[in-house]
């Protein structure tokens, strides 16, 4: 398996992503991305994809930021492994890339959300050293 890990920091190429980013997240449309990704991106927002020939079997979004609790932190963000890549080793490449990467940025931690009942990504993150330190709240308004 020739695995090739790129950064993307265009929005032309975030959005070709729209139909894997969707199997995450139906609202992911195109239409939908084209509202959001500017701001995103000019808070520093990134995507980093692992692809064979061409074809995209992962993606996680990446941000770097700060808060009182984790000092200067990756966010890991919409993390997807296309369903038949899934237990092939593709998300502990790309959760290696994402750790060297946060570790070059000067990053003392890696956060992520993952849905409560997305059992098999709680226990990929474990395996990989990722720790359950509380919920994560929306409310919408």
């Amino acid at each position: 398996m020739a695995i090739t890990l790129s950064i993307l920091t265009s929005k032309r190429d975030m959005m070709s992503l729209s139909p894997l980013l969707q199997q995450l997240n139906p609202i992911s449309t195109p239409k939908y991305l084209d509202t959001v990704l500017d701001d995103m991106i000019a808070h520093g927002y990134r995507m980093v994809t692992a692809n064979e020939n061409g074809e995209y079997l992962a993606v996680s979004g990446i941000l770097v930021t700060t808060k009182f609790y984790s000092g200067k932190y990756l966010e890991m963000d919409n993390v997807i492994v296309t369903e038949n890549h899934r237990s092939s080793g593709i998300g502990k490449i790309l959760t290696d890339f994402i750790t060297e990467l946060a570790r070059e940025e000067g990053c003392e931690t890696i956060m992520l959300d993952a849905y409560l009942d997305n059992e098999k990504a709680h226990i990929f993150y474990e395996r990989e050293g990722f720790v359950k330190k509380g919920y994560h709240f929306l409310k919408k308004i």
